[in-house]
């Protein structure tokens, strides 16, 4: 069995961890200087707020140092992720006795914008890392949880996961990688495109279809990197997220054990949406952590930048405005994030709702952000620019926001 992950070691230290903490709050808070109306720490208990410190600090002294240098010259920073996953953020919702930290979607959701603070891109791919080892977690039986989520907790391997194909974005249920079985192995041909982390992650949870048309067609397989029959496209050139790879998955005659199989035949399509509703708020997380970055950043800017013979603070109600914003979406993604823990009726619908709203708002903010900085913010010095960028795909990926409206609208219009 293995180790209970540190993070939940943290969490059953209770109140002797916290017995101090206010007095600890308040002076991280005015060494971070965030100012109390957007400071994320409110409305969390005390062990959410360890939490929420350990990512902080690891993303001011871990990520935000080399953010830059992993943009500009396409850095994969395993080792930097490496050393998350031993502070438990590697498998942050896996279950303990496979190595996982235990948590819920909240404390889930509190981790990933902290980190976010310090480099989205990378904290983007430990969500859906995170996200396929909550998958074989919870859909694999307990051969396949021993076998795959030790490694993935620790990042000693890195998980990919593989829905979206080239005619196939949106409508999903299209899939057309097919996995034909002969005896004991699946043989698997087709592509996936868009493929974070794809070639040099290890293990790819990927949707393929084993029947026929539509969602009970499809069923999902766990294929190893160096399986034969398995390459990759080339490494895609993109506007931001360059902390992490992109690129295509190429199945051609790739033989998977049947025994690699999350769930039954028909199971997939359902695997697949469980996944991403987590997935959604994970993103919306890190948009979230974009967003409170670039508010302290135009704050700052804003404090010491003069024109016209006083400082750009003066009448700022822009500025309030995207306060007001980043504590609106921040309120919606934790309430999503409760109601998907605790499997309620409307858990689907919120997720989309607070991916929608939040993506959308927060690059608002941050856009809004760059602007306050005036000719400074289009320059590469300036962080905001880059969070401007890697923010901006949050809006298209884990379902477009388009596919989020289409959603909530069915949800409004079917149920009685």
């Amino acid at each position: 069995m293995a180790a209970v992950g540190p993070l939940a070691r943290m969490a059953r230290l209770g109140s002797s961890i916290c017995r101090n903490h206010r007095l600890i709050s308040n002076r991280k808070s005015q060494r971070r200087g965030i100012a109390s109306c957007i400071d994320p720490s409110y409305g969390l208990t005390d062990e959410q707020k360890e939490f929420q410190k350990v990512a902080f600090d690891f993303a001011a002294n871990e990520m935000a140092p080399h953010m830059a240098e992993w943009d500009q010259k396409e850095i994969f920073p395993v080792e930097t992720m490496r050393k998350a996953a031993q502070l438990g953020f590697g498998g942050i919702y896996v279950q303990p006795d496979v190595g996982g930290s235990g948590l819920s979607r909240l404390d889930t959701s509190v981790i990933f914008e902290a980190l976010s603070t310090g480099c989205v891109s990378t904290t983007a791919y430990i969500s859906i890392h995170n996200m396929c080892a909550w998958m074989i977690d919870t859909f694999g039986n307990n051969e396949q949880r021993e076998k795959f989520c030790p490694d993935l907790c620790l990042m000693e391997k890195f998980a990919s996961y593989c829905l979206t194909e080239p005619g196939s974005g949106s409508d999903a249920a299209s899939l057309l990688t097919t996995a034909q079985r002969k005896g004991d192995l699946y043989i698997l041909n087709g592509s996936k495109a868009f493929i974070s982390g794809g070639g040099d992650t290890d293990i790819y949870v990927v949707m393929c279809r084993t029947g026929g048309k539509g969602p009970k067609g499809i069923s999902c397989l766990v294929v190893e990197k160096g399986t034969p029959g398995l390459s990759f496209g080339k490494k895609e050139k993109k506007v931001g997220w360059n902390s992490q790879p992109t690129r295509a998955v190429i199945f051609e005659d790739c033989a998977v054990p049947v025994i690699n199989r999350l769930g039954e035949e028909g199971q997939g399509f359902g695997i697949a949406m469980k996944g991403l509703n987590g997935g959604r708020i994970n993103i919306a997380s890190c948009s979230l952590g974009a967003a409170h970055a670039c508010v302290q950043l135009a704050r700052d800017h804003l404090l010491v930048r003069k024109q016209f013979g006083e400082t750009l603070s003066n009448n700022q109600f822009r500025l309030a405005e995207m306060a007001t914003k980043l504590v609106a979406s921040r309120l919606l993604v934790r309430e999503a994030a409760t109601a998907l823990q605790d499997g309620r009726p409307d858990a689907v619908s919120l997720c989309s709702m607070a991916k929608l709203f939040v993506t959308d708002e927060c690059f608002n903010i941050c856009n809004q952000a760059l602007q306050m900085h005036g000719g400074y913010g289009y320059l590469k010095d300036y962080a905001v620019q880059q969070f401007v960028r890697d923010i901006r795909v949050h809006q298209i990926l884990e379902g477009t926001n388009e596919v989020m409206r289409m959603i909530i609208s069915r949800n409004l219009l079917t149920e009685l």
